[in-house]
């Protein structure tokens, strides 16, 4: 599933009403998730926070926007953050499966929309800006909402969409896209606040004296925390790809071994992506010599654990990890497994054979990390560690991808079955209602035919684990070996059943021949692992 985050910024803090009015507008756009509100009076502005896939945050974003352009009159508004219209900033975040490109694409759609039907000069900024002196926020902003009017006036600030004509009630607004900033403070054991800002000053992107510091995208300063009694190095992470947060703790640990204080652990303030704390797991497991093909709570809790950050309050995961606050608790994969039996056995037509497909293509892949975990480290294979670390690194988020795919199925299915609902007593009905199932018949073959390539990548995992991993596991592997096939064949036949109900005939031919040549090649992997299997177990 793809999510964008969007944080748009209002030029409002102080009435309520406007502010809930606006939020309502967010909250009751479909498929959206507003994660946080959070208004400032001396500000007289309020962040929010939403996310959601790309189209739903896009029309959220929209609808925020109408509704502020609607209820906020900039000629009254005064606060203490600069701005330049109702919606200062609209910045659109990837955060899961979705490229910066794509929010990109996202940021400039927008502003394209709210020019034309709001009105409102739109000017675009970060990756979305079309001309890299705009690329920063704050020469964009530049003289706020009062020299708006005589800067428009000026050709080389036309906007990027819209009109180059002063609106006194709106202003105008700053759309873009960048990457997620991450807010995240470093403990020390000391009170000395001068040491807390050497180490910042020695971290940060722009060091002391226009030297620069350590680490690009890193903001930092050093301040004292009277509650904790301690000091801390304060810090923005403004692109974790780029600059992997467990390096930067590493760095702090031992710039405070240095000035003779300790990095107790450390403090995330927000919200932070999975991705983040994912990588930092996988760091400090290879640190330790383990490898990285470890599910991912193992993963995450050896992140928590070596970053420290339950160091000053409990760290709870569902509250902290982003993609956690939003992705709804899977009905299937949650359920227990007698849970999910019972579920299968019911007269409803969902879950069904796609979703049980999923899952054995996930216990395949599953099995085939259980094995290499089982040959690393085992005395005689030495040979073979190597390569069955790089088996669990790759088996881990196949896993991953298929559990998801067991709810991805079942719900394609009742998307389907809805559209199948949809009023047709009008011509625009029947219209409307055959494009709904249209885009549902293609997720419903979507679903499997993704199946079907993932078991394609599980397939030489299982047959590597029985060729090359641990003998006395000789049994697991040939057990994922089938469960691969029996997935397979599963997420095969239901690509097929659903074809013929897809008006795109030459789609439907091409994703027949791809499920075609998936399923023979898997076949031909499966069959030839299990007979070699089984002779060894014979001998």
């Amino acid at each position: 599933m793809k999510w964008v985050e969007c944080v748009p910024n209002f030029s409002e803090g102080r009435d309520k009403g406007i502010i809930e009015g606006i939020a309502a507008a967010i909250r009751g756009t479909r498929g959206v998730t507003l994660l946080d509100v959070d208004p400032g009076v001396d500000t007289n502005r309020t962040v929010m926070t939403f996310m959601g896939e790309p189209e739903a945050v896009w029309e959220g974003a929209f609808a925020g926007i109408a509704r502020a352009v609607e209820r906020i009159d900039m000629q009254n508004h005064h606060g203490a953050h600069p701005r330049i219209g109702a919606c200062d900033v609209c910045p659109f975040v990837p955060v899961q499966n979705v490229t910066m490109a794509e929010c990109v694409e996202l940021a400039r759609r927008l502003g394209q929309r709210v020019a034309k039907e709001l009105g409102i000069p739109i000017y675009l900024y970060e990756d979305a800006a079309n001309r890299p002196e705009r690329r920063n926020l704050a020469f964009v902003r530049k003289g706020e909402y009062e020299g708006l009017a005589e800067k428009l006036k000026d050709p080389e600030w036309n906007p990027d969409f819209g009109e180059p004509v002063f609106v006194p009630k709106s202003g105008a607004t700053v759309i873009g896209a960048r990457e997620f900033l991450i807010a995240y403070n470093f403990n020390l054991n000391t009170r000395d606040e001068k040491l807390a800002n050497r180490i910042a000053w020695a971290i940060r992107e722009a060091g002391k004296d226009g030297r620069p510091g350590k680490f690009q995208h890193v903001k930092a300063v050093g301040w004292y925390l009277d509650d904790f009694q301690r000091a801390q190095v304060s810090m923005n992470l403004t692109n974790y790809k780029k600059t992997p947060l467990a390096l930067v703790f590493d760095e702090v640990s031992r710039l405070a071994d240095e000035l003779g204080v300790r990095c107790t652990g450390s403090e995330l303030v927000g919200l932070i992506p999975k991705d983040c704390l994912l990588e930092a797991g996988r760091h400090y497991l290879q640190k330790a010599g383990k490898g990285a093909g470890f599910p991912e709570k193992v993963v995450l809790e050896a992140a928590i654990q070596s970053l420290g950050l339950a160091d000053l309050t409990p760290f709870e995961v569902e509250k902290k990890v982003i993609e956690y606050r939003i992705e709804a608790k899977r009905r299937l994969i949650s359920l227990t497994v007698q849970g999910f039996v019972d579920a299968v056995s019911l007269e409803t037509p969902a879950p069904g054979g796609g979703s049980v497909a999923a899952l054995c293509g996930a216990l395949a892949a599953a099995l085939s990390c259980m094995v290499g975990q089982l040959t690393i480290g085992k005395k005689g294979y030495e040979a073979h560690w190597e390569e069955m670390k790089a088996l669990t690194e790759r088996a881990q988020p196949l896993a991953a991808a298929l559990l998801e795919a067991v709810d991805d199925d079942t719900s394609a299915f009742l998307e389907y079955c809805s559209a199948m609902r949809r009023p047709k007593a009008t011509d625009e009905q029947k219209a409307t209602r055959e494009k709904s199932i249209q885009d549902a018949t293609l997720k419903i073959i979507e679903v499997p035919l993704r199946v079907l390539r993932a078991v394609s990548q599980v397939v030489p995992l299982c047959a590597k684990a029985a060729l090359l991993g641990n003998q006395n596991s000789l049994s697991d592997a040939a057990v994922a070996c089938a469960c691969a096939r029996a997935a397979a064949e599963g997420a095969y036949l239901n690509v097929l059943i659903n074809l013929s109900g897809l008006a795109d005939r030459p789609l439907a031919a091409q994703q027949k021949a791809e499920a075609v040549s998936l399923r023979a090649a898997i076949r031909k992997t499966t069959e030839l692992t299990l007979q070699q299997a089984e002779q060894k177990l014979q001998q």
